[in-house]
């Protein structure tokens, strides 16, 4: 007991002292309950908040946990899946603003969001009085509040709920620009317009309101997922016969447009997020022990298909690189594969959608669901929520430079900047002068990208809407 006391004491001593730089370490406790995000894409069957888990999954009582685990390669597989969507289809024109630097990017882009995601799991651990890391958090928004607890104890959750819903938001729009671009160029002897396409897709997606339960979409994603690895094998394919011409195309070495470069850096880094997602899917893992492992692989995996496929097609298409790549394809090759593009975008639009709307509804507007009329303002919300993707995809129907603002405003925030500060404020008695210079320069780099990258993307939609 004396020794508990003694801990105790100095643990709120070298708090008080060291308030301004750091957050100390937590009691090992659970928080609170995971958040809606979290609850969509995990189980909803939860741990108990009130049990520390370890990290090899067992509980601090020893009771057995309840909650569906999944195997490595299955937790490996929905990284993939994140970082492996249907914005690689961006990447060669990426490359193209970018030149051989876009390569280097590729690559270092794999290794920060890597690492920052292992680090950002780190933070859900605290060591107990044994040596051992008991896990004491469950989701992103645990994290954040308790790195800013000293500072402002409400203030970092809603931040990165904020940052939460912009992202899935940018998501579905991107969703839909991509769905309308799919079907004008796969339906090209049908005399439609972009916005006719948009406001088709619309209609189709307006059943999403009615969602509750997203098991049967979860189901119909895996089949989604094999078709986008058939598209870009059959891209890469077509690229291949194509090579003989490849020795007529170079990357430019030396003259890069900053703009251009800019945008580039904000698709890359939005092409690599799952930052959000990897609380839960660590949580669910069979082994943890195997987290870091499994994202060595998945982002190796991502680095070498991604800069294959972006090489080749710019290789292929050379300056005449589309923003889809797709739409470089002769048109009877062309059709078939947008069409099943399109289907995908179409069935990948409500996993976001359903997510920002139950954060939206349980953490920013706080309505409870069990009240009188709580059915009518939730078809509410969503209708709401269905039209400004709606409106914002007829305003902002630039597929790259969308993509490139969406990665700058929240890709780089949720993927380099805010693991690095969180890591940085929960971890910093732990770390050695090596890795808080890595954490140092990170935090830097995603300050940066994210400033330059947002004024670079709204000159470039504002130069786009001119030249209309």
């Amino acid at each position: 007991m004396a020794h508990f006391q003694l801990s105790w004491v100095r643990s709120h001593a070298e708090a008080l002292w060291m308030k301004r730089f750091h957050a100390a370490s937590e009691e090992n406790r659970g928080l609170v309950l995971r958040d809606e995000l979290a609850q969509t894409f995990g189980d909803s069957q939860a741990s108990s908040p009130e049990i520390p888990v370890r990290s090899d999954g067992s509980r601090e009582d020893g009771v057995p946990r309840t909650r569906t685990k999944i195997t490595t390669w299955e937790a490996g597989w929905n990284v993939t899946n994140a970082i492996q969507g249907m914005f690689v289809l961006g990447l060669p024109y990426a490359l193209l603003q970018s030149g051989y630097v876009g390569l280097l990017l590729l690559v270092l882009a794999a290794l920060i969001c890597n690492y920052t995601g292992k680090i950002l799991v780190s933070c859900l651990y605290e060591e107990d009085e044994n040596g051992h890391s008991v896990r004491v958090r469950q989701t992103y928004e645990d994290i954040a509040r308790a790195s800013c607890r000293h500072i402002c104890p409400y203030i970092g959750g809603k931040l990165v709920n904020a940052a939460q819903v912009v992202e899935l938001v940018m998501t579905c729009i991107l969703y839909l620009v991509i769905s309308s671009n799919l079907m004008c160029h796969s339906l090209f002897f049908l005399p439609l317009s972009p916005t006719i396409c948009s406001a088709i897709s619309f209609l189709i997606l307006v059943p999403c309101m009615l969602i509750h339960d997203l098991r049967v979409v979860s189901r119909l994603s895996l089949f989604c997922s094999l078709a986008q690895f058939l598209i870009t094998f059959i891209v890469i394919g077509y690229c291949l016969r194509q090579s003989p011409q490849w020795a007529s195309r170079r990357l430019s070495a030396v003259k890069v447009d900053f703009d251009g470069f800019q945008v580039a850096v904000g698709v890359i880094i939005f092409s690599y997020t799952s930052q959000i997602y990897l609380p839960t899917l660590e949580e669910s893992m069979t082994d943890r022990l195997d987290f870091d492992r499994m994202m060595n692989w998945t982002h190796a995996l991502a680095c070498v298909l991604k800069t294959a496929f972006s090489v080749m097609a710019f290789l292929t298409w050379g300056e005449e690189t589309k923003e889809v790549i797709t739409d470089n394809l002769p048109r009877a090759l062309r059709m078939g594969v947008n069409l099943c593009l399109l289907a995908k975008a179409l069935l990948s639009y409500p996993l976001p959608f359903y997510a920002a709307a139950e954060i939206m509804q349980t953490a920013v507007l706080k309505l409870d669901t069990s009240a009188d009329g709580a059915e009518r303002w939730r078809l509410l919300l969503r209708g709401s929520l269905l039209l400004l993707t709606l409106i914002m995809a007829l305003s902002v129907p630039h597929f790259s430079l969308l993509m490139g603002l969406t990665g700058s405003v929240t890709g780089a925030a949720m993927t380099l900047l805010l693991p690095a500060l969180f890591h940085l404020q929960l971890k910093w008695p732990e770390l050695d002068l090596s890795r808080r210079a890595v954490d140092i320069l990170i935090l830097l780099l995603g300050c940066f990208c994210s400033v330059s990258g947002v004024i670079c993307s709204i000159k470039g939609l504002i130069t786009a809407f001119e030249d209309k």
